[in-house]
């Protein structure tokens, strides 16, 4: 059976689409999931890791005015980071991830909270969970979450007249 990546990587591919990551929570754990398997040269172009907020709006473009009116832990700003690398590496597809891995809060999260975003010509596709578990425990759950977010958008694209979000 394949692994999540490799079906995102996959469905891609069957589709001629294109892949780019922006991470803050994760830290290029999603960037080195896709990229972990042989031939994901031909879709994957490219991931960034916006940590700070200045990065999140200087290289990414999220308008300063969102991340003080949602916070950084939010659905929306993690849309509009995904939309940022869309822009930034000139892909189809672009996945992002924003959280509170803990120990402490994040923008007034409490630690295990993730946000999960995709941004693509279909529409957006925004997810928040809580998770336990240690710092390790969260990232690897926020990745993990965002590759099948990932996948769950590109099988989409296959279908006619459907829309995600």
């Amino acid at each position: 059976m394949a692994s999540a990546q490799e079906s995102a990587l996959e469905g891609a591919r069957a589709r001629g689409l294109t892949i780019a990551a922006a991470e803050s929570l994760t830290g290029g754990l999603v960037s080195a999931a896709l990229t972990s398997v042989p031939g994901a040269s031909d879709v994957f172009v490219g991931g960034i890791v916006a940590y700070a907020l200045e990065a999140k709006g200087d290289v990414l473009g999220v308008p300063r005015d969102l991340l003080a009116a949602c916070g950084p832990v939010s659905e929306e700003v993690a849309v509009a980071m995904a939309e940022g690398a869309r822009r930034l590496f000139g892909s189809d597809l672009a996945v992002a991830t924003t959280g509170a891995a803990g120990p402490e809060p994040h923008g007034g999260r409490p630690p295990g909270t993730f946000c999960v975003g995709i941004a693509s010509p279909f529409g957006s596709l925004a997810r928040t969970e809580v998770v336990p578990g240690d710092r390790h425990e969260v990232r690897t759950r926020a990745t993990d979450r965002a590759i099948l977010a990932l996948c769950e958008v590109i099988d989409s694209a296959g279908e006619a007249g459907t829309s995600v979000g």
